[in-house]
């Protein structure tokens, strides 16, 4: 990709699945990058991306950053009447919130730069069992699209939204045979692998990509077609 070797690369939820293999996608394009996660990991700076006052102390150490990734996310699968307050609340607060904190923190550090947010296919479409989830996401997207609009010409905002991605937490809440039954769905006929969805952030990221904003792009193999 054209323009990232050198860049100052954050990215939210960057130990495990789509955010590692950002982290390690942007490196091999010769970017920095720091990692803000719950948990330790190489070049990460431990963070609860919901709590404001953390996510500015971890900028601090930061100082510098030419592109933002805000991947981190959680999903808890419940049907609708069978999600608890705290459940709500957790979700929105890490998906939504998180994304907002580490945002602003990001954008008060650029002169010029690149905000990218992991939205979903489930912020474009209804999915049953994921009320929070769905609706923190469809959050995501009309955030990225307002922060376009506002921070443009010198910050272009863009949002991802995977469909199914063999993630960890995937795996987590998928049987074989549930995957099986959803890999029937894609046209594509299986799960993303995250090198593919770290491809596109470092597109939208790099020189490439320097009319690309305010949009909200799949990475679904077909499923929403």
């Amino acid at each position: 990709m054209i323009g990232l070797h050198g860049k100052r690369v954050v990215v939210t939820g960057g130990t495990s699945g789509i955010g590692e293999a950002t982290c390690r996608r942007f490196r091999d394009e010769g970017a920095s990058v720091v990692s803000i996660d719950l948990d330790d990991g190489e070049d990460t700076i431990v963070c609860d991306v919901s709590d404001a006052a953390q996510v500015e102390r971890a900028f601090e150490q930061i100082r510098a950053v030419d592109v933002l990734v805000a991947n981190a996310g959680i999903s808890i699968r419940k049907p609708f009447l069978e999600i608890e307050e705290a459940d709500w609340r957790r979700v929105l607060d890490v998906n939504l919130t998180g994304v907002f904190n580490c945002a602003q923190q990001a954008v008060r550090r650029m002169d010029e730069g690149v905000i990218l947010m992991t939205a979903s296919t489930n912020g474009l479409a209804g999915h049953p069992l994921y009320a929070d989830y769905n609706a923190s996401k469809a959050g995501v997207i009309l955030l990225a699209r307002t922060m376009a609009r506002e921070l443009a010409p010198r910050i272009r905002v863009n949002a991802v939204c995977p469909g199914y991605v063999l993630t960890p937490m995937q795996r987590a809440e998928y049987t074989d045979e549930m995957l099986a039954t959803v890999n029937a769905t894609i046209p594509l006929g299986r799960h993303a692998d995250p090198d593919e969805v770290a491809a596109l952030f470092a597109f939208l990221a790099s020189d490439d990509a320097t009319y690309i904003t305010g949009a909200a792009i799949a990475i679904d193999g077909g499923e929403t077609a």
